[in-house]
């Protein structure tokens, strides 16, 4: 079905593909590593979760953050929805740019000084105390 327009592969490293600058989306079930990996390489998101926390990430990616578009619903998706998101994924370039403004908050947080690193410094203190 794809033929000359794509390639179904198996298995890919997905945070090199992520990392690819040709990425204008990334299609995901909303996983947490899946999510982070997305957030790292600065990628809006077309979300369709299916089960425990990927729901909840699916709202912060689209209502909080503005990163992403959810899907709705059960079962099958029709085309028409997947061409819908993926136009509007595509054309929004203020959701590009707030994937990439969160991605350089994550950057600077686990700097050295930056709050996640920080919060592990004072955890690993705490672990040394007990």
């Amino acid at each position: 079905m794809v033929s000359e327009r794509g390639c179904i592969v198996k298995w890919a490293p997905q945070t090199e593909v992520l990392a690819h600058p040709a990425v204008g989306g990334f299609w995901s079930h909303c996983g947490w590593n899946s999510t982070l990996e997305s957030i790292v390489e600065g990628v809006p998101m077309i979300c369709r979760p299916f089960h425990s926390e990927q729901k909840l990430n699916a709202v912060y990616i689209e209502s909080v953050w503005s990163v992403g578009i959810q899907i709705e619903g059960e079962g099958e998706v029709e085309r028409g929805q997947v061409e819908k998101a993926v136009k509007r994924l595509i054309v929004d370039e203020d959701m590009r740019k707030r994937a990439l403004d969160l991605n350089e908050k994550v950057k600077a947080s686990v700097r050295i000084g930056g709050s996640l690193h920080n919060a592990l410094d004072e955890l690993v203190k705490y672990l040394k105390t007990e």
